[in-house]
């Protein structure tokens, strides 16, 4: 008997051994997220947990043994942040998903397998919202989404996932359960520990359970949908906008995402629009309607072509439906890069500019969707795979496009994460001084460096 035999063989009497999948066929599903890394390795087992208990006893092990860890939720990642390692274990939360609404309290405690749509199914059950809406909200997990700080459509007036976390549980490298925070709104004890853990990306525990902060459900949206000759008209009225009100939603499609939805799902989409917004204001009352008129006013001034609006909440999502279909839509043209840079809102516009020059000159498809309202863009690189120097042109422009965002003092990531595919960009973004205190942190919580080892650092 191997050691390594001999090692699974206590791992699976310690977690069970009919959720350890140790077959390469069955560990397949388990090696990559949407973001597709070529590079990913083979794990020596993948653990589906179903309790905190079993990933307290998978953290013991890998501890006793220096096996590296990969956690993993729903796989929907677009950085490879949870891209399995040779030789690691991969613990998926796949299975643990359940979610319990406390309605005095207006919270949620969710274990990290649950999918961020059925959080706020759950929620609107009891005429509550859970705010943070990735466009994957129908396939992506709590876990990952704490774990990447998600953002999403919403965020623009309501936030990030970080703005609604309570109190978290998590499993130290070496096994240790930490349970931070609670339902309180309010508590300054001790460091802020529980906030360092959001957006940590698996690097420095497995997150277990989550107590989630829940607001009463709003009433229907408003909706714009404004037709642009050019993105950098669009992007002008994003700022004009900006500047004068806080929009619920407002996200934008270029015209090769626009043509990319249309070609994947017939949506009715104006195939010649250079860009496409859709705005939203949820204002209680005659503020819903004038922050509409505000913004098709702004939308008139900076060159709308067409500028539709409507009071129907169901029309209104039909938008939406095809602002989220942009990612799906784009992967049937190629393999894909994406990006998630972000930039101050006013200087959307330089951004977007800059985007465009980067892909004319690298000679590279880049479709842009993007959360305008906050300025954060999504580039989407479609490449050949098949063909080496297309690959290297689009890497190249990958890597351009980051440090395009750099320089004009944005970030590399908004809502996606470093994962492994941007880790090369970060110590430009931050600096060394950041890069030194986030990798003594890591060192402090995780010595053996077990945890999603070649992740953000």
């Amino acid at each position: 008997m191997t050691d390594l035999t001999a090692q699974l063989a206590d791992l699976a009497a310690a977690v069970g051994e009919a959720d350890l999948l140790t077959g390469p066929d069955s560990m397949e599903p388990y090696r990559r997220d949407w973001a597709k890394d070529p590079s990913v390795g083979m794990p020596c087992a993948v653990l589906r947990a179903r309790s905190v208990d079993q990933v307290v006893a998978a953290m013991r092990w890998a501890a006793e043994t220096g096996t590296p860890v990969v956690p993993r939720g729903a796989g929907s990642g677009l950085s490879g942040g949870s891209s399995a390692v040779d030789g690691a274990l991969t613990i998926s939360l796949d299975r643990m998903t359940g979610i319990e609404i406390d309605v005095p309290t207006r919270t949620a405690r969710v274990e990290p397998g649950a999918l961020n749509i059925d959080v706020k199914r759950a929620a609107a059950a009891h005429g509550l919202w859970y705010p943070p809406d990735p466009s994957s909200y129908e396939i992506c997990s709590i876990g990952g989404n704490l774990a990447t700080n998600a953002g999403g459509l919403c965020c623009v007036k309501y936030g990030v996932t970080t703005d609604y976390v309570l109190g978290l549980d998590v499993v130290l490298a070496d096994g240790r359960l930490l349970r931070l925070g609670g339902r309180q709104v309010k508590d300054v004890a001790g460091l802020s520990l529980m906030k360092l853990f959001v957006g940590s990306e698996g690097t420095l525990g497995v997150i277990v359970g989550a107590t989630l902060r829940l607001v009463p459900a709003l009433p229907p949206a408003a909706t714009l949908v404004a037709s642009f000759p050019t993105v950098r008209a669009a992007a002008d009225a994003v700022v004009a906008i900006g500047a004068a009100l806080r929009a619920s939603m407002m996200e934008l499609m270029d015209n090769a995402s626009i043509n990319a939805v249309e070609d994947f799902r017939s949506m009715g989409l104006d195939r010649s629009a250079g860009a496409l917004l859709v705005a939203q204001s949820d204002s209680p009352g005659q503020a819903r309607t004038a922050e509409i008129e505000a913004m098709a006013a702004a939308c008139a001034t900076h060159g709308a072509t067409e500028v539709f609006t409507t009071d129907d909440a169901d029309e209104g999502e039909l938008f939406c439906a095809a602002r989220r279909a942009a990612f799906p839509a784009i992967e049937m043209r190629g393999s894909l890069l994406l990006e998630d840079v972000g930039v101050a809102v006013p200087l959307l516009p330089r951004l977007l500019d800059g985007i465009a020059e980067i892909a004319q000159r690298q000679g590279v498809d880049i479709p842009v969707v993007a959360h305008a309202g906050d300025g954060n863009t999504h580039p989407i690189i479609v490449y050949d795979a098949s063909d080496a120097d297309s690959g290297a042109r689009d890497r190249t422009a990958f890597d351009e496009v980051m440090a395009l965002a750099i320089s004009l003092d944005g970030t590399i990531t908004g809502e996606h994460g470093v994962g492994r595919l941007k880790k090369s960009a970060l110590p430009a973004q931050v600096g060394e001084h950041v890069m030194a205190v986030s990798r003594a942190i890591k060192a402090a919580l995780d010595p053996q460096g077990l945890l999603n080892p070649g992740a953000v650092l």
